[in-house]
């Protein structure tokens, strides 16, 4: 994978599309692997949020987590 280039459109109406598109592909993958190592991955990235020096990025990365979880439980 180290050789794909993965294009992303300069308009933020379509790299918006995107984000939700990665959003909902993360949400069914966390799905597919079960209650448990999905529950894992939604801790690390927890983690990862604390670790954050950038207090905007943190909220970001926070509010992304908090959509992915919401619709994992639905």
């Amino acid at each position: 994978m180290g050789n794909v280039e993965f294009l992303t459109d300069d308009d933020t109406s379509t790299l918006a599309q995107e984000v939700n598109c990665l959003k909902a592909m993360l949400t069914l993958i966390l799905k597919a692997m079960g209650q448990a190592d999905a529950g894992k991955v939604i801790m690390k990235m927890e983690k990862y949020i604390t670790e954050l020096e950038d207090p905007a990025q943190a909220e970001v990365f926070s509010q992304t987590v908090k959509q992915i979880k919401f619709a994992y439980r639905q």
